[in-house]
């Protein structure tokens, strides 16, 4: 399957449990210029409350969201 969304970075943050996900796309949105969209691909069923809330409270924009088989994978384009 391709992708939806073009991204500029990607973080695959499998395995690791909340608040980790959520951190360390955090750190990678801090390397990348505004308009970028970082994709993030996690494990953790509590992901996706992090990222929506993150998204909405840093004002990025969750692009798209995605669960297949316990795989989370979020497009979040940074502000």
């Amino acid at each position: 399957m391709t992708d939806p969304v073009v991204c500029d970075a990607e973080l695959d943050a499998s395995g690791l449990n909340c608040p980790l996900p959520l951190l360390k796309a955090k750190l990678e949105l801090n390397r990348l210029p505004s308009g970028a969209v970082l994709k993030v691909i996690a494990t953790d069923a509590g992901s996706q409350r992090d990222f929506r809330a993150f998204a909405r409270l840093a004002g990025h924009e969750l692009l798209r969201e995605e669960e297949e088989g316990g795989v989370f994978r979020y497009w979040l384009r940074k502000v």
